[in-house]
């Protein structure tokens, strides 16, 4: 019977081992699987402001390209007068001496 105890009790000792070899092979895998979540989740959020990011320099572009078209215009007219006169105009709010401008300032 002393042969019994000894067995059982390494037996006892092996299968707590093997069970405690499981829930740490459970617990390790279930970290590493919600850390693959949240760098997912995470990813996919920068994917998303780069991806706005990127429409937004396009049409950035796209603006750039007209503005390029219509300089382009006035060089090959060689109306360069025009385009100063227009530039004060628009860009830097110059008028004639006797020129009247009316501003609508409803819209504030």
């Amino acid at each position: 019977m002393e042969r019994n105890v000894g067995t059982k009790r390494s037996n006892a000792r092996e299968l707590r081992r093997v069970v405690l070899d499981w829930l740490v092979v459970r617990f390790v895998a279930i970290i590493l699987l919600v850390a693959c979540v949240i760098s997912f989740v995470s990813t996919q959020a920068m994917l998303n402001e780069q991806r706005q990011e990127l429409s937004e320099l396009e049409e950035a572009i796209e603006l750039a390209k007209d503005e390029r078209i219509e300089l382009e215009k006035f060089v090959d007219t060689d109306d360069l007068e025009g385009y100063m006169e227009k530039a004060a105009i628009e860009d830097l709010n110059y008028a004639y001496p006797n020129e009247r401008r009316f501003y609508d300032i409803s819209r504030n």
